[in-house]
């Protein structure tokens, strides 16, 4: 009975990751054949018949190394009507310093200075406030907007009443490491495929917080950003969809990022991921018991999943070792951390979903596939960090006190190139 229930265990640890991945590729695929072929390149938005005004939010903490790049490329928008907000959220660096002068330099940008740190949600929460746009495009302080941004990410929430928040399609900046290169095939054939998948199924666990667009009713419906939440975005994405509010991921809208390139900056970062997915599933759990919100069912069944998965993995390495010290009964065989056959297979559909995705995703950067070499390194680097960051999760996420606000420390942002 217990060998059997090893072998079942093992079989769902590879399965698993399996189907997910197929699952994401019928799903990409859908998404770019009904959404993105044929609707033009980066450079050729939609024409809108009017611009209605659109407030671009930069919350900043310690960000006097970047805000002037980022206010001078946000100044090159193809778009007729924006203001730039700049967020100066309690920095002890000479943030303020820059935003004042670029303030006064540039007519479209204003600054607002909070007196100390209380956490983007806020920040965010007194841009909203200080805006004079019913439409928000809300970036972080070292992101570069594509100068059409703007109007790729407007213009569906102008089509379309019903949308509340559209998403768009981070790409990294900093390349010059391994863990740099890993992040370029990252979000070209994980985190872009898994939302081209979650958009084509009707539900997206989170936009990225790095870059997004918001209606101001539909925020002020759901009492705007948490402030004592790990991850706002995820936070706000559910509350949004949860309140009946649609969210699109819109790929044409590009924007440039830096990331960490050092293991213990990764580390912190994915681990601040992994505490806020499941911070929001648990919190909003018992409001998907309606019928109504059978469309994030989806979305909870996955995430759940993904954490049993994790810690089956765990236990199978645990007996694994356990067995490699003859600590097990001799009629019980753990023969590796996997079986062989499922191996292969795994690893095909690996390399397929890889090759789709960035197939896909050269449309938006002609050689990315360039990258596709670096992703045969991405589960030695990202699945190990992942999987400790999930199993880590679980138990910091059910010891932390809701209430505390969620302050920021300024982040690994890697090397520029």
């Amino acid at each position: 009975m217990f060998q059997d229930a090893i072998e079942a265990a093992q079989a769902f640890a590879f399965f698993y990751p399996a189907t997910l991945a197929l699952f994401w590729m019928g799903g990409g695929l859908y998404h770019f054949l009904r959404y993105e072929r044929g609707s033009g390149d980066v450079d050729s938005p939609p024409a809108l018949r009017d611009a209605p005004m659109v407030s671009i939010l930069v919350p900043c903490h310690n960000e006097s190394d970047n805000v002037e790049e980022v206010v001078q490329t946000l100044l090159l928008q193809h778009y007729a009507n924006f203001e730039i907000i700049m967020i100066n959220d309690g920095s002890t660096d000479d943030t303020a310093v820059y935003l004042d002068r670029l303030a006064e330099r540039h007519d479209r940008v204003r600054t607002l200075h909070l007196d100390r740190n209380l956490g983007k949600a806020n920040a965010l929460r007194m841009g909203t406030l200080a805006s004079r746009a019913e439409y928000l495009v809300c970036i972080d302080g070292d992101a570069l907007l594509h100068p059409h941004a703007l109007s790729w990410m407007v213009a569906p929430m102008i089509e379309d009443p019903r949308i509340g928040a559209v998403t768009g399609n981070p790409r990294i900046r900093n390349r010059s490491t391994l863990l740099g290169k890993l992040q370029v095939g990252e979000f070209s054939s994980i985190i872009g495929m898994i939302k081209r998948a979650q958009h084509a199924y009707g539900r997206l666990f989170t936009i990225s917080g790095v870059i997004a667009a918001f209606r101001k009713q539909a925020l002020h419906d759901v009492d705007y950003w948490a402030t004592d939440m790990l991850t706002e975005d995820i936070d706000v994405s559910w509350r949004l969809q949860l309140a009946g509010w649609d969210i699109r991921y819109e790929p044409h809208a590009l924007c440039y990022i830096l990331m960490p390139e050092t293991l213990k900056g990764l580390w912190k970062q994915r681990l601040r991921w992994a505490r806020g997915g499941t911070e929001v599933v648990m919190t909003y759990a018992n409001r998907l018991c309606a019928v109504r919100q059978w469309r994030m069912w989806p979305l909870y069944l996955e995430y759940v999943t993904s954490l049993v998965w994790a810690y089956v993995m765990a236990t199978l390495i645990g007996l694994w070792i356990a067995s490699l010290f003859g600590l097990l009964p001799a009629e019980v065989h753990v023969n590796g951390l996997a079986p062989r056959s499922y191996g292969l297979l795994l690893g095909v559909i690996c390399l397929a979903q890889f090759m789709v995705s960035m197939l896909i995703d050269a449309r938006y950067e002609p050689r990315v596939s360039r990258f596709y070499y670096w992703l045969i390194w991405y589960p030695l680097a990202y699945w190990v960090i992942s999987f400790f960051t999930t199993i880590a999760a679980l138990p910091l996420t059910l010891c932390r006190k809701r209430g505390k606000l969620a302050t920021w420390t300024s982040p690994d942002r890697g090397f520029k190139s």
